[in-house]
């Protein structure tokens, strides 16, 4: 009943116009600290890929916790209200997206504690000289409160396994991959594409149309 693989990595992908906001100043300030000898896209891959192999830690331990939850399936509707969550959820992330609501946000204060520990670290890494670097670097930046990301880890606990929701949550972080590469080089163009009003209208109605067929397919089908 989870989200499928590919919707999760379309909503990464549409996610863009929340992630060059959000994650836009991160790039360029790790950009304008790259050294001037060595290729760029590099670095900007070893970003990502420290970033994505967070994601996929913490979507499997939430599909971990969900498979633990699911013990109870027999006593209580657990996958259900999971499945009702995470397409509840999904509404609302589209909603945010076409800028019509803010209620995602408050999501991001759930994260606040685990990213006081880890920003000092984060620090000691700057300025990024080399690739390894970049790896740290971005597998910190991965654990950044984002609403987006816990709407999504929503879907890997209704997974109810560790694999598939490590699965969902590396097809998620392959979705934003192009808008964050794509940030490195032309930031000041996608910005103002991403924040258009159409644009952002039009990510949000597709994410948030993926949540409401989820709700049909509960409810109806």
């Amino acid at each position: 009943m989870e989200l499928s693989i590919f919707s999760v990595f379309l909503v990464g992908l549409l996610g863009g116009t929340h992630c060059v906001g959000m994650c836009g100043g991160i790039v360029g300030a790790l950009s304008l600290q790259l050294p001037n000898q060595a290729p760029q896209w590099r670095f900007h891959l070893a970003y990502s890929s420290g970033r994505i192999a967070s994601y996929m830690l913490v979507g499997a331990i939430a599909g971990a916790a969900g498979a633990s939850s699911l013990l109870l399936s027999d006593i209580l509707p657990v996958k259900q209200a999971l499945y009702l969550l995470a397409n509840l959820l999904l509404v609302a992330l589209g909603l945010y997206l076409a800028g019509l609501s803010s209620v995602v946000l408050r999501l991001e204060g759930a994260g606040d504690a685990i990213w006081k520990r880890l920003q000092p670290f984060s620090r000691k890494l700057l300025p990024v000289r080399s690739v390894p670097q970049a790896l740290a670097l971005g597998a910190l930046w991965g654990w950044v409160p984002c609403g987006l990301v816990y709407s999504m880890l929503i879907s890997a606990m209704a997974s109810g396994s560790a694999f598939r929701g490590g699965a969902l949550m590396l097809a998620f972080g392959l979705g934003t991959l192009p808008n964050l590469l794509a940030m490195g080089y032309f930031a000041r163009q996608l910005k103002e594409f991403m924040q258009n009003r159409k644009v952002r209208l039009a990510a949000g109605l597709l994410v948030g149309g993926f949540g409401v067929l989820g709700l049909y397919r509960l409810f109806l089908a």
